[in-house]
């Protein structure tokens, strides 16, 4: 009898393709070459490999209307079917950048705990308690490094996610309105980016910052410009669920901090 597949590494797997293809499909843009269809799919199918079995293992088998709500709030659920749609959809080169963001951080911490211990001598069976352990060798050394980097640039990559996420959505936007793109595109990706401003704080710090950045760049600018932005701004917001617009603050309630919001799921466990 076969011994049972490890879905650890089959997960794993789905993210080095993500690598690869998106590895494949960054330098054909960074050369203004083509898209290259078969790594752009590859790198999609990856992620979708990768996040069916997070889903199956943390949600469990679909199961009714009780499953999809749980699905519909759960960010590996969000990710499946996002990875899904890039999937199916004309390819657009910029869409893989979250992906392989996410990617990188997934393989280089399943590199550390899974590969690298394998090249950790283990100590000498009937070995003293207190004899001396020997000095980090070169699997120790690296380990301690990827372990430092990843800690490190964590809040920078996930920064990085939220830009990117709404640069594509600025680029499928303007690619519906030249009609080189699917009109859906946009709809789909703006309520995904809506679920993800309730979500995760870094989305809600970049749609703050650019939204305070067009603050500052319409300001003494005629009225129908202010205007016309304020308007789009509480639009935006009655439609996302929160407020895009600055709000008076309530009697006695002017030295109030706002509490932190708790982060996403983190890398490691996308």
């Amino acid at each position: 009898m076969a011994p049972p597949i490890d879905l650890h590494y089959v997960w794993a797997l789905g993210h080095a393709f993500v690598l690869a293809g998106s590895t494949q499909v960054l330098l054909a843009t960074a050369f203004f070459r083509s898209t290259p269809a078969f790594w752009y799919r590859l790198a999609f199918a990856g992620a979708l490999a990768s996040y069916t079995i997070v889903i199956l293992k943390s949600l469990g088998r679909p199961s009714g209307g009780a499953w999809l709500r749980r699905a519909f709030v759960d960010e590996n659920a969000q990710y499946g079917l996002l990875a899904l749609y890039w999937f199916i959809s004309k390819p657009i080169n910029i869409t893989i950048l979250p992906f392989a963001t996410f990617s990188l951080f997934h393989c280089a911490t399943f590199f550390r705990t899974n590969i690298l211990p394998k090249f950790i001598p283990k100590p000498p069976a009937g070995a003293p308690a207190g004899q001396a352990r020997p000095p980090p060798g070169w699997a120790d050394n690296l380990s301690r490094q990827i372990q430092l980097w990843v800690k490190g640039n964590y809040d920078k990559a996930m920064n990085f996610v939220a830009y990117a996420e709404l640069l594509v959505l600025a680029r499928v936007a303007l690619g519906a309105l030249t009609f080189r793109s699917s009109l859906i595109a946009p709809i789909f990706l703006a309520h995904f980016i809506r679920l993800r401003y309730h979500a995760s704080p870094f989305t809600r710090g970049a749609v703050n910052a650019i939204t305070a950045r067009v603050d500052g760049l319409v300001v003494g600018k005629p009225a129908p410009v202010v205007n016309g932005w304020v308007t789009a701004k509480r639009i935006i917001g009655a439609w996302g669920g929160g407020s895009l617009v600055p709000q008076q603050p309530a009697a006695g309630a002017a030295g109030a901090v706002p509490a932190a919001g708790n982060g996403p799921a983190g890398a490691a466990g996308r």
